[in-house]
This record gives C-alpha cells, sequence and structure tokens, in this order.
C-alpha cells in the first residue's frame, strides 16, 4: 500500500531545480566513510532575489516566511520528507522518499540546508548515487501564482506555499544538477551520467 501524505492546495505547482553546491565535504566524507552512522549532504537548497533557469524570481521575504514556517512544522514534526525525482503534483509518496531535511538556514540570500538521505530503497539510490562520486539536482517544490516582471522574468507570488525539496536524476531535463563530491571532477561532462540516469529510473520501476 502506498502512503502518501497530501497537501490541502489547489494552486499551480512550481517545481525550480538549482545548481546544489555541497559545501562543509568534510561532513559528507565523515558520513561515507561511517556505514552505520547518518548519511548527511550540506548546501544551497534555494536563492531568492535572483532570476532562476526557469525564469522565476523568488522575494527572500517570501522565502523566509516558507523558511520559518519549514522549521516549525515540517521539520519540528521530523516528517520533513523529500522523493527521488518527484512527481509535478502537491503530494508527498513514502514509498519514493530518499531523505528528509534536517535543519535549513540563510546564508545571504542563498536558503541553505543539512539533509540525511534515509535506509530506504529511493534513499539507497541517492546514497550509492552519491558514493560513486555522480551528480544529483536538487529540486524545490511547491504551489502558487506568479507575476510578469518582463518578457522573460517572473516573480513568484505571496501566496505561495513551499512543500518540499526533491533529489533529481535527469539533469539534461531539469536544467540543473548536484556538483560532484570530490575535487576535481567538476569538469567532467553530463552526458556521462546518462547511464546513471538510466540504471536509476530502471530500479524505480521495479519498486
Amino acid at each position: 500500500m502506498t502512503t502518501t501524505i497530501t497537501e490541502n492546495t489547489t494552486k499551480p505547482p512550481l517545481i525550480d531545480v538549482i545548481l546544489f553546491e555541497p559545501f562543509k565535504n568534510e561532513l559528507l566524507q565523515e558520513s561515507i566513510s561511517n556505514p552505520t552512522g547518518r548519511f548527511l549532504v550540506e548546501g544551497v537548497l534555494q536563492r531568492a532575489e535572483a532570476k532562476n533557469q526557469n525564469g522565476r524570481v523568488y522575494p527572500k521575504d517570501i522565502l523566509v516566511r516558507e523558511a520559518e514556517k519549514y522549521t516549525a512544522t515540517r521539520i519540528a514534526e521530523k516528517r520533513a520528507f523529500g522523493e527521488l525525482d518527484h512527481p509535478d503534483s502537491a503530494q508527498i509518496s513514502g514509498q519514493t522518499t530518499s531523505h528528509t531535511v534536517e535543519k535549513i538556514y540563510w546564508k545571504g540570500d542563498d536558503l541553505c540546508g543539512i539533509i540525511e538521505i534515509l535506509d530506504t530503497p529511493c534513499g539507497n539510490i541517492v546514497r550509492n548515487i552519491l558514493k560513486a562520486g555522480k551528480t544529483l539536482g536538487i529540486s524545490s517544490r511547491g504551489a502558487g501564482t506568479v507575476k510578469q516582471i518582463n518578457e522573460n522574468t517572473v516573480e513568484v507570488q505571496d501566496d505561495f506555499d513551499l512543500i518540499c525539496w526533491d533529489f533529481v536524476t535527469d539533469p539534461s531535463t531539469h536544467g540543473a544538477f548536484m556538483r560532484p563530491i570530490s575535487e576535481g571532477r567538476t569538469n567532467q561532462k553530463i552526458d556521462k551520467y546518462s547511464k546513471v540516469n538510466e540504471v536509476v529510473m530502471n530500479i524505480l520501476k521495479g519498486i
């Protein structure tokens, strides 16, 4: 039986992918070297006041409000779940849950976070991809309306509701990806990871 967490909303979905830039690499390396411990990654989850690749701008005051609400509810209640390869919906499926957000905080206009990779089927896929030094994207999922600012830019409006952050395994589709874990690998081409994405999707179809 599939378990889902449902948000009551009729607003249009807003899904954006940004380049996940991990920092404090010692945190990740300690997680990898200690298989009995928690597997953690830390980096930028979302950017305020900057046009993203979908032409959207998220005002900082709106993201601050949503970050505070997310911390007070989902993180505090230990239900800040996210999925691997998110659906275009406002539902979080337990069947494809891969991680939880443990903490979020601001660094300038960057909303950063610490994510724990879970010991679930999809979490193990994420874990193994990261341990192999491959790339993943980080994708925000929310609901709300936008206002046209100019020909190429829209601004997210005050009715925006943040739902979660997901990992995505198809950077060629979503247009952004997580940087490799080890230094010196950042110049590898994205197409070298296409076979990884194909394997992941075949595994997911079998869950």
